[in-house]
């Protein structure tokens, strides 16, 4: 018969101690992340931009912004997955070094509605225009909500150049010169012409 006397063994003492289980959890979480994470920062293919990807325009950043805050994100993913459906739908299928510039990436997993990643170029600036006012106009069946306020709403140009300038200092190459003329870009322009100008230069590197 064992005696209850006996020293624990390595695998009782962990599974006996609150504290020192969390440690170890998360010690391993720790090592198991690094070893995931930090190869992708030095892949080529997660960290350089693909042919014919380049950084947002004014206009384009600030219709992106815009995008973000009414929360298109939340039905909208941006992710064309290596599936035959999808690719068949949507186009040819997402890869990483085509969102390099995105800070951040909007992939997401939620589709109540399409996927937006290669909508650009799919219809007229009009067609996003009038489906953006009331989607119903265009697709009776749409749950989509309609954003009229955008066509009334100005754009701030006073708030472009420190928003490029801010993306700078994180790896997105913008110029001085882009920065400069930022503000003229977007000056006289609606939230409604921004954002059309982002859903068109959507997935148009491939």
């Amino acid at each position: 018969m064992a005696s209850h006397d006996a020293p624990a063994s390595g695998h009782e003492r962990i599974e006996t101690s609150n504290f020192l289980m969390i440690v170890l959890i998360l010690v391993a979480l720790s090592v198991g992340g690094l070893v995931e994470i930090v190869p992708l920062f030095f892949q080529k293919s997660t960290t350089q931009p693909i042919e014919g990807v380049k950084p947002y325009g004014a206009l384009q950043l600030a219709g992106r912004d815009i995008y973000i805050r009414e929360g298109c994100y939340n039905c909208h993913s941006q992710m064309v997955r290596p599936f035959r459906a999808e690719t068949l739908r949507y186009g040819a299928y997402s890869v990483a070094g085509e969102f390099v510039y995105d800070h951040p990436f909007q992939w997401g997993s939620k589709r109540t509605g399409p996927d937006l990643h290669r909508v650009g170029g799919r219809y007229s600036d009009e067609w996003h225009r009038v489906h953006l006012i009331n989607p119903r106009d265009l697709v009776p069946e749409s749950n989509m909500p309609a954003y009229p306020w955008l066509e009334r709403n100005a754009l701030d140009p006073s708030v472009m150049a420190p928003r490029m300038t801010a993306l700078r200092r994180i790896g997105v190459p913008y110029t001085d010169a882009e920065i400069a003329a930022a503000a003229g870009e977007v000056s006289g322009k609606t939230e409604l012409d921004a954002v059309v100008a982002y859903l068109q230069g959507l997935g148009l590197a491939r």
